[in-house]
C-alpha cells in the first residue's frame, strides 16, 4: 500500500544557479598535483610548497623580485627581428613574429634591465620561453652585447637568466652567429674583470648552452632544469644505449662537475648579492 501520492507532474526543486569559477584563481602543482591559490603560488615565487617544484617564469616575474622595489631601467627594448632569408615553415617566419608579439606583448625572446639588487647595481639579461621557446635569433644576441657593452661602461656586473630551447632555425646560420659573437663580447666582460654569473632554468638547451650559458664565473641552475646541448631522446637515438636516471637535470650537471651550486628561486636574491659582494671583496 502507498502512503504517497504525486497530485502534480513535473516537481522541481528550486536551486540557487550555479557560479562558475573564475579561470586563474588557483595552481595544480604537475609535480606532486597539490592545488594552492595563484596569489600563494606568486608569494612563493612561483614555487610548489609541497614538493619545490620550480614552474616556468618570464622576465618580468625575474625582475620584480631581484630589482629592489621592482624597480629597473629596460634598454633596447624595442628591438625586434627582421626576415632576411623570407622564411616560410608552416607559415613566414614574419606572421609567425608579429602574431607572437601580439601573443605575449613582447618584442622578442629577451629582454635586458639594470637597477639595483639588494643595493648593488646589476645588469639583468632574462629570456622568455612563451616567445617561440625563447630561441637565440640576432634580436638576443644583439641585446646580450649592447648589455655588456653597457656594463664594459658602467662597470656594473651581469647576470644572464637562460631559458631556451637553443638557436631560431627561422634566422639559420644567422642565429648560429650569435654563439661567436656573444662569447667574444664576454671575453672582453673577463677581461675588465666585471662578473658575469650565468643562471640557467629550465629548459636551457642548444646553442644557448653551448655559448653564452656555459662561460659564467659562476654557472648557476634552478632545482631540476633541464640542461643539454641535444635533447635526451636524441642522444638516446645517437649512442644506441639508456641514459643515467636524471640525465641532463640540474643534479645531475652539478654531480658531473659543470655547476657550481643549485640555488632555490626563493633564495635566488639573497645569493646573487653574496656572490655579486664575493667578487667585490
Amino acid at each position: 500500500m502507498s502512503w504517497f501520492k504525486r497530485i502534480k507532474e513535473g516537481i522541481t526543486t528550486s536551486t540557487k544557479e550555479k557560479k562558475d569559477t573564475p579561470e586563474g584563481l588557483w595552481y595544480k602543482c604537475p609535480g606532486c598535483k597539490k592545488i594552492i591559490s595563484t596569489q600563494e603560488h606568486a608569494e612563493q615565487y612561483w614555487v610548489c610548497p609541497g614538493c619545490n617544484y620550480h614552474e616556468r617564469i618570464g622576465s618580468e616575474e625575474y625582475f620584480s623580485f631581484l630589482f629592489d622595489n621592482g624597480k629597473y631601467t629596460e634598454i633596447n627594448a624595442g628591438m625586434t627581428s627582421g626576415d632576411p632569408l623570407n622564411f616560410v615553415d608552416t607559415k613566414k617566419y614574419s606572421v609567425r613574429l608579429k602574431d607572437t608579439q601580439e601573443k605575449t606583448g613582447l618584442k622578442d625572446s629577451i629582454r635586458t634591465a639594470h637597477g639595483k639588487l639588494n643595493d648593488q647595481k646589476l645588469m639583468i639579461a632574462a629570456m622568455d620561453f612563451k616567445f617561440i621557446g625563447g630561441s637565440m635569433g640576432s634580436v638576443m644576441g644583439e641585446k646580450i652585447s649592447r648589455a655588456i657593452q653597457y656594463c664594459l661602461a658602467k662597470n656594473i656586473p651581469l647576470v644572464i637568466i637562460s631559458k631556451s630551447g637553443g638557436a631560431r632555425m627561422m634566422e639559420s646560420a644567422l642565429s648560429l652567429m650569435q654563439m661567436a659573437k656573444t662569447s667574444a663580447m664576454l671575453a672582453l666582460l673577463a677581461e675588465k674583470k666585471i662578473p658575469y654569473i650565468s643562471l640557467m632554468t629550465d629548459p636551457t638547451t642548444g646553442g644557448v648552452t653551448a655559448s653564452f650559458a656555459m662561460l659564467g664565473d659562476l654557472n648557476i641552475s634552478e632545482p631540476g632544469a633541464l640542461i643539454g646541448f641535444a635533447g635526451p631522446r636524441v642522444v638516446k637515438e645517437t649512442i644506441g644505449k639508456d641514459l643515467p636516471k636524471g640525465f641532463q637535470t640540474a643534479e645531475f650537471i652539478l654531480e658531473k662537475g659543470f655547476l657550481d651550486f643549485i640555488v632555490d628561486r626563493r633564495q635566488l636574491k639573497e645569493k646573487l648579492s653574496q656572490s655579486l659582494a664575493f667578487f667585490h671583496s
